[in-house]
């Protein structure tokens, strides 16, 4: 097995390719030979640090991949031998060779390449998540999306547009912009040179926006919250804050924990409005849900209502690169890795 090591915490010289022997599939597995493995925000606050969930180092990253099906454990039928799946896996995914337990791993459609399967589970359940089943969107409503040209925030912005009449407002860089509204982003905001705030409450006559979903954390929070109308939703799903070049830096990490709002219950209740918090990383005993979800996802897929948008393949040797693509901001939808 070939398989992507983080080593320690620290920078990309953390990042190491070994091999070992093939795991075996124990009852009730399949093992998959993986063609790619998602690289997400999370692998890169791992590497510096900042992802308390991370298991101890050194270790193998990763929550997601494609492949095909080579070997099957004792009592299974299904899915068989041969069959292009894409699979989700709490950590250790980035490798050639993975077992995971069948109902973590779903068929994806013969049109859909293996890049494109790797690249969809982890940011597509998590978009989708927050706005079918926390945020229950409607359409008629408004949402705001940042960091909207990541993995997240562009199938955040696909599922909207699926849904039919949601007016989205997007932060990205405005090189970014025009890939923004391709992907159906009604308002895209430039996030250097514009107040999100501002530009949403021009927009919109003051109104708001009815959901915001925000990974950025701190700060941003309270102004996403400041934004919402009457029975308005803020979507917490993720801290980016607190990353800031290639290492950790205790400084700024400290600062964006100091920099969390509190909010009262009955604030809350008298302003109809509702805090909510999505960490898929947190729902692995919720197995069923995770796959009925995909399962949806995939539908949605074969419908040609979404489309996972890859920025870029790296191989596992070329994996500091992709980490750094990441880490300052340049991708524009999902980097894969490949064996």
């Amino acid at each position: 097995m070939r398989a992507l090591w983080n080593t320690k915490f620290g920078g990309i010289d953390a990042l190491e390719v070994r091999e070992s022997e093939d795991p075996t599939p124990a009852a009730g597995e399949v093992r998959i030979r993986v063609k790619g493995a998602g690289l997400n925000f999370s692998d890169i606050m791992a590497r510096q640090g900042l992802y308390l969930d991370a298991p101890k180092f050194p270790t193998v990253m990763g929550y997601e991949g494609a492949g095909v099906v080579d070997a099957l454990g004792e009592g299974v039928t299904s899915p068989a031998v041969g069959t292009r799946v894409c699979f989700v896996k709490k950590f250790g995914a980035q490798a050639d060779v993975v077992c995971v337990p069948t109902i973590q791993a779903l068929p994806i459609p013969d049109e859909m390449s293996f890049e494109e399967a790797a690249g969809l589970p982890v940011v597509y359940i998590t978009a989708y998540h927050m706005i079918h089943r926390v945020a229950h969107v409607r359409s008629g409503e408004s949402v705001l999306i940042h960091m909207a040209a990541g993995g997240v925030g562009l199938a955040a912005l696909q599922l909207c547009k699926a849904i039919g009449n949601v007016t989205t407002f997007g932060t990205a860089s405005a090189s970014k912009h025009d890939v923004l509204r391709e992907q159906g982003c009604t308002h895209p905001i430039d996030r250097h040179n514009e107040d999100y705030v501002e530009v949403v409450r021009r927009i919109t006559n003051g109104r708001g926006a009815d959901v915001v979903l925000d990974p950025l954390g701190g700060k941003d929070w309270k102004k996403g919250f400041s934004l919402l109308p009457p029975v308005g939703r803020l979507i917490t799903f993720g801290f980016a804050n607190m990353a800031s070049g290639e290492k950790r830096n205790y400084f700024r990490v400290a600062g964006q924990f100091m920099s969390i709002p509190l909010w009262s219950p009955l604030a809350l209740m008298d302003g109809n409005r509702t805090i909510a918090g999505v960490n898929i990383g947190h729902l692995w005993g919720e197995t069923h849900l995770i796959s009925e979800e995909l399962g949806a996802i995939l539908a949605l897929y074969r419908e040609r209502k979404i489309s996972p948008r890859i920025d870029a393949t790296y191989s596992f040797a070329q994996a500091g690169e992709a980490h750094r693509r990441i880490q300052d901001g340049k991708n524009v939808g999902k980097i894969v890795l490949t064996p």
